[in-house]
């Protein structure tokens, strides 16, 4: 087992305090990509950034893009050693409902051993591991061992729309050897983990449009098809009985798991009632005949995200509404196309819906899903990485999220990728009272500090 140097740990020890007050400042920053109204402090987060980069020895600059900008910063003093480029997101998600934050989702609160606020884990907290880790190194050593170019955007919570025209722009710039990503999870806080593969993404919004006008029920009921009743049959027909999507063609390039990879899931712990438990659910449900972990992680989904229509108030308005809508997204594996989804999921949702109302679908996004090859020697240097920092070897997970940009860089710029988070599944991300366990921000700076010693010592 490889252990922490001895510098480096004394200096992370020494300022974990530090750390913790410019994680508090970071989160501070309502940098909400998907509410215009915070443009201003997106930006703001942004330059921070940059300014905090200068400030540890890189050379750091805004970098434009279609959209919000992107925090950037070098540091090439290693002639001969790997590049390797470190990926993260300054934005958030909103912090909605506000009333459900036991405290404010911007004032970074110190609790139970952890850290509350909204991008406390994702992905500040974790954006700021890489940079306390860069940091000391050049306060011990006055130099990294390899060479680091950092990119933090701020458009990865609404699906990161402006990354792939930056990357054709700024293309040159972010040549490497490797990427790095932390804005994942472990398995467990007592599992180290390392993720080698995320789903890919596709959204679709349903419009079911009935009569011109609401209508009184009590005249025209029984006559009118009814826009919310026509869209639930839709929604309804996208899955069977058995949990399995109905869309002909969906399962194209789905691959089965093999007898090592089902050993894997099956040795790791879950408690089906434990974790139905914790999700307030009276049992978990999915396609029928496979493992919790499989259909969390290897598995595609089609989900009902939101749906919406007719008369919401309080009391009673009895009418047939002139119109229903819904959000629907699927997560891709294995070789499933975007494009093809996209496609086939819009028709079969025109051809089961019911006569008597128009329907309208619009898609986006279009991410494909990506699996990281074990056998890369970077993901070894993670995995040793990892076991120094929490004191055991890490096991390899996928995630069912999607990251739009290790998409990204797999297709356009072809790097290699290492998946080194260390949020926890508890984190509630996304959600209120998002926290970031205070054992785990610590422990991941030293392991972001032992993973450059490891990744120096490698041949890419």
């Amino acid at each position: 087992m490889a252990t922490i140097p001895t510098d480096l740990h004394a200096y992370c020890i020494e300022h974990r305090e530090v750390y913790l007050d410019e994680l508090k400042a970071w989160i501070a920053i309502p940098s909400i990509s998907a509410d215009p109204a915070h443009a201003g402090d997106v930006r703001r987060c942004c330059e921070r950034l940059v300014a905090r980069m200068t400030e540890i020895g890189m050379d750091a600059r805004v970098l434009e893009t279609d959209g919000n900008p992107l925090a950037y910063g070098e540091w090439l003093g290693a002639p001969g050693r790997p590049t390797v480029l470190i990926y993260g997101h300054y934005d958030v998600q909103p912090a909605d409902p506000v009333e459900a934050w036991v405290s404010p989702p911007f004032e970074g609160t110190v609790r139970n051993g952890n850290i509350y606020g909204r991008g406390a884990v994702d992905d500040k907290g974790q954006v700021l591991m890489h940079l306390a880790a860069i940091e000391a190194h050049m306060r011990t050593r006055g130099r990294l061992p390899i060479n680091v170019k950092v990119i933090v955007e701020g458009e990865e919570e609404i699906g990161s729309p402006s990354f792939d025209s930056a990357l054709a722009r700024y293309g040159e710039q972010f040549t490497a050897d490797v990427a790095v990503i932390s804005d994942t999870a472990v398995y467990s806080e007592d599992v180290p983990s390392l993720t080698t593969s995320v789903r890919g993404l596709v959204h679709w919004e349903i419009e079911v449009n009935g009569p011109a006008d609401d209508l009184h029920s009590g005249y025209y009921g029984g006559i009118v098809r009814n826009p919310i009743e026509a869209l639930t049959q839709i929604v309804a027909a996208l899955k069977d009985a058995d949990g399995r999507v109905t869309v002909p063609g969906f399962y194209d390039g789905v691959p089965d798991l093999d007898a090592d990879a089902m050993a894997e899931l099956r040795g790791l712990p879950f408690d089906e009632a434990h974790e139905a438990a914790q999700l307030g659910v009276p049992e978990l449900a999915g396609e029928r005949g496979r493992l919790p972990l499989e259909r969390m992680w290897f598995r595609p989904t089609l989900e009902c995200n939101g749906i919406w229509g007719g008369y919401q108030g309080p009391g009673q308005k009895t009418i047939i509404p002139s119109f229903a809508k819904a959000k629907i997204s699927a997560r891709l594996v294995g070789t499933q196309d975007p494009d093809v989804v996209r496609r086939i999921v819009g028709e079969y949702i025109e051809r089961v819906a019911p006569p008597g109302v128009r329907v309208h679908v619009e898609s986006s996004g279009g991410g494909p899903a990506v699996v990281i090859a074990r056998s890369h020697p970077a993901l070894a240097a993670a995995g040793r990485a990892m076991h120094a920092g929490f004191g055991k070897a890490p096991v390899y997970i996928g995630t069912g999220g999607s990251i739009a940009p290790v998409a990204s860089f797999d297709r356009i710029l072809r790097l290699p990728q290492v998946m080194i988070g260390v949020g926890l599944p508890d984190d509630h991300i996304h959600a209120p009272n998002e926290k970031f366990s205070l054992s785990q921000f610590f422990g991941g700076i030293e392991t972001m500090a032992m993973l450059y010693d490891e990744l120096a010592a490698l041949k890419m």
